[in-house]
């Protein structure tokens, strides 16, 4: 399901250098999901570089945040 929806959102098919997903190796987090892929694979962000954490919840909102490293 995740990988359908970010392929209808941005037109293509993108890996974990763009979307990481850590169902395969947490499970079903829910909504702590987001922040347990931010938390694993930010370490490449530079100084200054933006970044955007987002969810689809259970009642198909979206939730996102654009975070900036310092």
């Amino acid at each position: 399901m995740n990988q359908l929806v970010l392929k209808k959102l941005l037109g293509r098919e993108v890996g974990d250098d763009i979307a990481p997903i850590v169902l395969s190796e947490c499970a079903n987090t829910a909504s702590a999901g987001s922040i347990i892929a931010f938390n694993t694979h930010h370490a490449d962000l530079q100084r200054g570089a933006l970044g955007v954490v987002s969810r689809f919840c259970a009642d198909c909102s979206l939730r996102s945040v654009v975070l900036r490293r310092l």
